[in-house]
């Protein structure tokens, strides 16, 4: 008998949920889904899910981010950004392929002070353009043993870090510098 009961009431239940109309929270979500389409589309698509909530609040409507969020991820829509990405890993074609003498092992011994260095170049925006910098740490110790700052990406820069490594350390043996292999 009760087995007879539960199945009748789950029957009801599926049947009422296929002929129910949606609910308040599902309405509400396709109005805001249709207005998000219209000020990301008035945006050129540029606009995300911050600037769409910012938008649609001066408007008057109130509602969280996060449901924006979810609503623009459901309609497959999403923001644009500006790539501020500087590239400074440049392979030099023309450049024979060394082998990786380090094999990615960059593990600290103590005891191989100044035996194998490592390098790298990175970029600062400033008001002017770009300040580059280059740097080499010593693998054992952990210490920046050299570097120099310029406006370009010559091989100077690479050169007159190294300069300033040997300068600074003064090693007494034979040194591996590992780097990216960039056109420096």
């Amino acid at each position: 008998m009760l087995d007879r009961v539960l199945r009748r009431r789950f029957v009801g239940q599926v049947r009422a949920r296929r002929t129910a109309t949606p609910g308040s929270r599902a309405v509400r979500d396709a109005e805001l889904a249709e207005r998000i389409t219209e000020v990301h589309a008035a945006s050129r698509g540029t606009y995300g899910a911050p600037r769409v909530h910012a938008a649609l609040h001066r408007e008057g409507t109130v509602c969280g981010r996060r449901r924006f969020a979810r609503l623009m991820r459901q309609a497959g829509l999403e923001g644009r950004h500006r790539r501020r990405r500087h590239r400074t890993t440049i392979p030099d074609p023309r450049a024979a392929a060394r082998p990786d003498l380090v094999l990615r092992d960059f593990t600290p011994d103590p005891a191989t002070l100044d035996a194998c260095w490592c390098g790298d170049i990175t970029y600062i925006p400033t008001e002017e353009g770009w300040l580059y910098l280059a740097a080499v740490i010593d693998i054992a110790s952990r210490r920046v043993v050299g570097w120099a700052t310029a406006d370009h990406l010559r091989t100077e820069l690479v050169a007159d870090t190294l300069q300033v490594a040997c300068h600074t350390r003064r090693p007494t043996g034979p040194v591996i510098f590992h780097s990216d292999r960039g056109c420096q």
